[in-house]
């Protein structure tokens, strides 16, 4: 951006070492809080994040860093409530069909495949008594 305005090189580079220095430039504060909101607000899995991180230029190293703040519990609570409020819309749905789509969406959201899995079935199991997701027939299971 300061290159776009014509900002010589040096005077560029003096001006952001002076923001690092007084702390108005700091990507480990930036990745850390971008990990937070993005994982509370959004849902995002680590690799979710990890991606939006990258795109937005901070430090692989930083980046691992900010990611391993998440606490793994959190993440699978995280997912876990994001199936269960997805799941009160499915009740006319095949059992198959629901579970392809809750792994779609949180796959989409940067969940592993097998922690989403894991997941979905348990919820699926504990849940159908709430919410029968119809079989195959298309009537409800007994």
């Amino acid at each position: 951006m300061l290159a776009e305005r014509e900002i010589p090189d040096e005077v560029a580079d003096e001006v952001l070492d002076r923001f690092t220095e007084v702390g108005l430039i700091n990507d480990a504060a930036f990745a850390n809080a971008w990990v937070e909101s993005r994982h509370r607000g959004r849902g995002l899995g680590k690799r979710a994040l990890a991606q939006e991180l990258r795109r937005r230029g901070v430090d692989d190293e930083l980046a691992r860093d900010a990611l391993e703040e998440l606490d793994p519990e959190q993440e699978e609570q995280t997912a876990r409530e994001l199936v269960r409020r997805k799941l009160r819309s499915m009740r006319s749905l095949d059992r198959q069909v629901a579970m392809r789509r809750l792994l779609g969406m949180l796959a989409r959201k940067g969940y592993p495949a097998g922690l989403a899995m894991t997941i979905i079935k348990q919820e699926l199991d504990t849940t159908h008594e709430e919410f029968p997701l119809l079989d195959p027939s298309g009537l409800e299971p007994d």
